[in-house]
């Protein structure tokens, strides 16, 4: 099963998919270690990325979890995924995708990113995010206001 947690910047991906990791005893990977350069040079200086920025990344997020799955791991990623032909070029190929969609409001979020500092990624483009998401229709909703550790378990539950 390849999990993947979707969402916008500061939804908690990184940090559910690594607690859901460890309870599930599955593989973790995070699309932001996967980036090309000329994509984290571009979200440094604050420029939202375009489509032909990512379909190369997701190309390459793809390949790895068509291996993980050639191998007969369980994976969770940690992606935006933020619109549906990114989803649909995610999963090309991949046999048993669940996407995990962690929804929060702009001003929950906002105040999360104010909090934190991403290595590359700038609390100035969430409202590109938020422009940009298109909500899934086939996903598990989580919705982000409990604590990591109990959004974790609600979520390895329903996998179950």
């Amino acid at each position: 099963m390849i999990v993947v947690l979707m969402g916008v910047s500061g939804s908690g991906k990184t940090t559910v998919g690594e607690i859901l990791a460890r309870q599930t005893a599955w593989r973790y990977l995070d699309a932001d270690d996967h980036h090309p350069p000329e994509n984290i040079a571009k979200m440094r200086a604050g420029t939202p990325l375009t489509d032909a920025d990512r379909w190369p990344w997701l190309d390459r997020l793809n390949g790895l979890l068509r291996e993980h799955q050639a191998a007969g791991e369980h994976v969770i990623l940690a992606c935006s995924a933020l619109r549906q032909v990114y989803r649909e070029r995610l999963a090309q190929g991949l046999d048993d995708v669940r996407w995990i969609h962690l929804e929060g409001s702009f001003q929950l979020i906002a105040s999360r990113l104010a909090a934190r500092k991403h290595r590359y990624m700038p609390a100035s483009l969430l409202r590109s995010q938020f422009e940009t998401l298109e909500a899934p229709t086939d996903a598990l909703v989580v919705d982000i206001t409990d604590p990591p550790e109990m959004l974790a378990r609600r979520i390895a539950k329903r996998l179950k």
